[in-house]
């Protein structure tokens, strides 16, 4: 899956540098033929169209269906849309997850503004957003929404009439023991903060500091080496702290001090250190000092592969999680969170302790750096997956409500490398989108600037259902050892 994401990276750049060379060859054309200033005005608005419809990664055709291959779980039920109405049965109970087929069909203003559908009860009001021009079969995400009449408006966009229910009867797993498994700091907080801080036991470890790419600190003054263990210091005390502050307790939250962007190669060759690329450190005590508790890495703090499992394996075997959270390698192509789940999976073949279930998210996709789409405080439609998939999927979703949701933006306000001030261009990328495209972006309060308080800060989270009682994993391939390049730009420990 990750060789996918370097073949649509490399397609991307090369439309991009062909439509590039096309422009500068015809503004030459038009220069001679009608002057300087008028090629000049044409480039600057080309620029702009640029900027506003074009410059979103998007690596797939938007009016493509999305092609699920469905868990046997997920119960199909009809559905009956009249004039804009459907009804939500009392049979479909409030804690299932719930999400409505749909297949829509751009208008033409929908190629200059996001197509979306907006969704009305007698008492909430919600709007899930589309890829401009999209077309074709999408999944809306109604879990939370209570039973009786639900009226949907389509908006730059039409709905067939032909829609059905997708029912997940799954155990509310707020229920049940949890631990989360975040690649960084923040990954926990993006994927599940409502889940964890809601859970009758959470039990939270990081695996790397996320110290690379510290040019923010290099500016007060530090070298490259000094900023980016403060970097990663700053980052491991964000693991520890805001957990804490979500009401987990302090010897339930871990952070083991890998190194960003290392445990791919680490996995390559298990018993091999892997140093730090940019902080000069090859032990990962220097980011364990918070810790409550010894881990077995702890006896020489070597960054070995074997390591993480034997602290993976100690973790699992002091926390007996029911249910582990974790990144899915099917739809985030991070390097670290493929091989987070490497990880785990191998961890638990050698485990006295296995959990019933993992719930598998994603912070990073492949086919879509904007998704999920629309608005902070909205809902979350499934995301895209346009090669159908090998192994059958099983969603799960949960509904958060607006304290829910505020106390989330809070959290990740705490993080400090979602603080990061945003460069002069993407602010003006922003301002052109906004007054071309409609796009908004959270303002003032506890939503920071960072692209991850629009995308994560919403009505539901949304997970992927594995059973760890079965052979089947959340994507064939993933113990392969596929990774993905270092040189891809939209991956980083950097947000």
């Amino acid at each position: 899956m990750t060789a996918r994401k370097q073949q649509l990276l490399k397609r991307h750049r090369r439309a991009k540098r062909l439509a590039l060379l096309l422009t500068l060859v015809l503004l030459l054309a038009l220069a001679m033929l009608v002057g300087a200033g008028l090629a000049l005005t044409l480039l600057l608005a080309g620029w702009i169209a640029h900027e506003a419809w074009f410059s979103d990664h998007l690596f797939y055709r938007s009016q493509s269906d999305y092609r699920y291959r469905f868990d046997a779980a997920v119960e199909f039920l009809p559905a009956h849309l009249e004039n804009g109405r459907l009804r939500r049965d009392a049979g479909l109970e409030k804690n299932d997850a719930l999400f409505l087929e749909i297949r829509l069909k751009s208008t033409l203003w929908g190629r200059l503004k996001a197509p979306a559908v907006e969704i009305r009860t007698d008492t909430e009001r919600d709007c899930q957003t589309f890829e401009l021009g999209a077309s074709g079969v999408r999944y809306l995400n109604l879990t939370g929404l209570a039973a009786g009449e639900i009226r949907l408006r389509a908006l730059r966009c039409r709905i067939d009439r032909s829609v059905q229910w997708l029912r997940v009867p799954c155990p509310d797993y707020r229920q049940q023991r949890l631990l989360v498994v975040a690649p960084h700091a923040d990954d926990a907080e993006l994927a599940a903060f409502g889940l964890y801080s809601q859970a009758k036991e959470s039990w939270i470890v990081t695996l790397t500091a996320g110290e690379i790419e510290a040019g923010r600190y290099q500016a007060m003054g530090l070298d490259a080496t000094t900023a980016a263990r403060l970097k990663g210091r700053l980052r491991a005390w964000d693991s520890l702290a805001v957990p804490r502050w979500a009401g987990v307790p302090a010897g339930q939250v871990t952070h083991l001090g890998y190194f960003c962007m290392q445990l791919a190669a680490m996995r390559e060759n298990p018993a091999e250190a892997k140093p730090s690329r940019e902080a000069d450190l090859a032990d990962t005590r220097f980011f364990r000092s918070g810790n409550p508790f010894a881990m077995p890495g702890d006896a020489d703090g070597q960054p070995t592969w074997n390591n993480l499992l034997a602290d993976l394996r100690a973790l699992i075997a002091r926390a007996r999680p029911e249910v582990i959270v974790l990144p899915h390698p099917a739809f985030d192509p991070h390097p670290d969170h493929i091989a987070a789940y490497a990880a785990v999976r191998e961890a638990l073949q050698d485990s006295d302790w296995q959990p019933q279930t993992l719930l598998c998210y994603a912070n990073h996709l492949h086919d879509n750096d904007m998704w999920p789409m629309g608005d902070a405080r909205t809902g979350v439609p499934l995301p895209p997956l346009i090669e159908a998939n090998d192994t059958p999927l099983l969603p799960w979703s949960l509904a958060l409500s607006r304290p829910q949701q505020i106390d989330k933006a809070s959290a990740l306000a705490m993080m400090h490398d979602l603080q990061t001030p945003l460069p002069k261009k993407r602010r003006l990328r922003r301002l052109i989108q906004t007054l071309l495209t409609n796009r908004r972006w959270p303002r003032g309060g506890l939503y920071g600037d960072n692209e991850y308080f629009r995308k994560n800060v919403r009505r539901q989270e949304v997970f992927w259902v594995e059973k760890t009682g079965t052979n089947q994993r959340c994507v064939q391939g993933a113990a392969s050892g596929d990774v993905v390049s270092d040189a891809a730009p939209s991956i980083s420990c950097k947000r």
